[in-house]
């Protein structure tokens, strides 16, 4: 697992990386749905497992199975180790303090729930400070050769990507973003606005952002250029593998719904340009 400090090498394609996401994503599924079944009819589960009936410890062995669940979910998705340790450990402190709640009256003590929900707390602060620094990015981040242009973008969530119409007036909007050695990719509705202006001029800019497209950082020049083939899908795979669920499933799942009215999913790779020698002249 790739710490923020060191960013590793591409993961292994193939068969056995099918099926361990195949087996996390089947034992997750069963865990929850274990955890559900316990917390939602407790005697039910009790009569069927074959054990005498506690409904308390019964509500605690659901909790601890969404725990369970959410952390081998996590784990086909997020790269960070301690970032999915965390996750799953909050879903199940947090389920364990509810349960302390509604149990109150079969037994245990009214501190507990308090004690319980510190440690819920302490721990989503521990996670959020991970995810911060991570950049908000837990997927895969591959590159270990970015090009120094592209170096202050590897773990950066949203760029601002600004192209430019025919009078030269930018236009900016806030896209994910994936590097991969000497280029980075991005993906936009392939009838919008920006693939038109690009089309027109592949001269764009990018720079760091929030959310919603506010500059963080300086910009840099790039040259767009819109990708088909084998280069296409493996912009794809990057971008679904660093982002998991906005671009591995909501992303392409909106694209899609909505291509009749703006047309395949672009995929388009970004290369730096250097600026001219100072001094020099362009033609």
């Amino acid at each position: 697992m790739d710490s923020p400090d060191r960013v590793g090498t591409a993961v292994t394609r193939g068969p056995s990386r099918f099926f361990t996401t195949a087996v996390l994503v089947a034992a997750g599924a069963l865990s929850l749905a274990a955890g559900v079944w316990t917390l939602v009819s407790p005697r039910s589960f009790a009569d069927f497992a074959g054990f005498g009936y506690n409904e308390h410890f019964i509500h605690d062995i659901g909790a601890f199975n969404l725990g369970i669940g959410a952390t081998l979910l996590l784990a086909a998705a997020w790269a960070d180790a301690a970032a999915v340790a965390l996750a799953g450990f909050f879903v199940a402190s947090t389920a364990h303090t509810v349960n302390h709640i509604v149990d109150l009256q079969i037994g245990g003590h009214s501190r507990d729930p308090w004690i319980l929900a510190g440690i819920s707390v302490l721990v989503l602060v521990a996670l959020v400070m991970r995810m911060r620094r991570l950049g908000w990015v837990a997927g895969e981040v591959t590159t270990i050769d970015a090009a120094p242009a592209l170096a202050p973008f590897v773990r950066q969530k949203t760029i601002r990507l600004t192209s430019f119409r025919r009078d030269g007036r930018p236009v900016g909007a806030p896209v994910s973003i994936v590097v991969d050695g000497e280029r980075a990719y991005v993906r936009s509705p392939g009838t919008g606005g920006k693939i038109k202006r690009i089309r027109n001029n592949p001269l764009v800019e990018i720079a760091p952002c929030t959310s919603s497209g506010k500059p963080t950082g300086p910009a840099v020049r790039m040259r767009a250029r819109l990708l088909e083939g084998a280069e296409y899908r493996h912009a794809g795979r990057l971008l679904a593998r660093k982002y998991p669920m906005l671009q591995g499933v909501l992303v392409p799942l909106t694209h899609r719904l909505g291509r009749a009215k703006f047309g395949r999913t672009a995929h388009l790779a970004l290369d730096p340009i250097e600026d001219p020698p100072a001094g020099s002249r362009s033609i």
